[in-house]
């Protein structure tokens, strides 16, 4: 059987969303965050060789990686929904911001987080370059926002689904003020209009307040 390890509070929320749009049977098991160290606990760090969130169990499979699970999820469970068929004009968008979520996205608010952590970027030339990246891509993000619904074109896709962590929940540890970016504030509007992502974030996290995260 699938089982979602969801860690309060982080990327593992996207598989939970990812499992309600489809609407598939899944067994959701939640862990706590160490409330001294605010990273996974023991247990959930036992569950895969790097120990982070999120992973998957099913049947004899261990996962880890939000990309991958996802991938594996839809092709497995999902009979190929929330993706782009190569023989689409927007194959290469879909694509784009489907990888662009964690390999620059994640990755430079992963830098801001921990620039901010040591006291910021102070006179250092390359950490301020690093920390402008999130600039560049909160900028990007809004300007394609500005020409289409959602990131693969004007139909929702698992882009969307990755792409959503960085833009909301990250801002409980990263904050960002977001009120100069129209075009984002609709999109967050839109999802958090669907009733599988309010499921989701009922189910994953119930304490977690979303308004400003979506706003």
């Amino acid at each position: 059987m699938l089982i979602v390890h969801h860690l309060g509070i982080s990327q593992s929320d996207r598989i939970v969303w990812l499992c309600e749009e489809l609407a598939i049977q899944y067994k959701l098991i939640r862990y706590s965050r160490d409330p001294e160290t605010n990273f996974a606990p023991k247990e959930y760090k036992a569950l895969h060789p790097f120990g982070t969130a999120p992973v998957i169990t099913d049947g004899d499979v261990v996962l880890g990686e939000s990309g991958a699970i996802i991938e594996y999820i839809i092709g497995k469970y999902g009979n190929g929904r929330f993706t782009v068929s190569v023989d689409k004009p927007n194959f290469a968008d879909y694509l784009y911001w489907f990888h662009f979520a964690n390999a620059t996205l994640m990755a430079s608010s992963m830098v801001d987080l921990a620039v901010n952590g040591l006291g910021g970027a102070g006179d250092n030339p390359h950490i301020r370059t690093l920390c402008a990246r999130s600039d560049l891509a909160f900028d990007l993000i809004d300007k394609r926002l500005s020409d289409v619904k959602y990131f693969a074109g004007d139909e929702f896709t698992a882009a969307d689904i990755i792409m959503l962590f960085p833009l909301t929940t990250m801002r409980v540890f990263l904050k960002r003020d977001i009120a100069g970016y129209p075009h984002l504030l609709a999109f967050l509007q839109r999802i958090g209009e669907r009733p599988a992502y309010q499921r989701a974030m009922k189910l994953a996290d119930p304490d977690l307040d979303l308004a400003p995260l979506l706003h």
